[in-house]
């Protein structure tokens, strides 16, 4: 019986993992995105803050890791809708992962 368990274990390990790296390479893929759409569409804005391709690269990768930051707001109308968009998909992120991992552990309890 407890050899079952190991093994139902273990696949749920392998579970819990695979949905957080899904989860990771699709955010890693948005922050290539968004650091290619940020750039296009704020680099010519002449009292903007993104001027470089690094510039956007932390922009955008700032606003998936807070959800507020001191960061200036994108002055375009396209670079606010993707700066929503950015902030959406971190909280959705951030808390269906904790959704997952804390699910795992209340099976685990069962």
């Amino acid at each position: 019986m407890r050899g079952v368990s190991l093994m139902k274990w273990e696949e749920r390990h392998r579970t819990l993992l695979t949905r957080l790296g899904i989860v990771l390479g699709a955010t890693l893929a948005l922050d290539l995105v968004g650091t290619i759409a940020i750039y296009y569409l704020e680099r010519h804005v002449k009292h903007g803050e993104i001027h470089t391709v690094f510039d956007a690269f932390f922009f955008t990768t700032v606003q998936l890791l807070t959800v507020s930051s001191q960061l200036k707001n994108p002055l375009t109308v396209g670079g606010r809708i993707l700066d929503i968009f950015l902030e959406l998909w971190a909280v959705v992120v951030v808390a269906g992962s904790a959704g997952a991992i804390a699910a795992f552990f209340q099976d685990a309890k069962s």
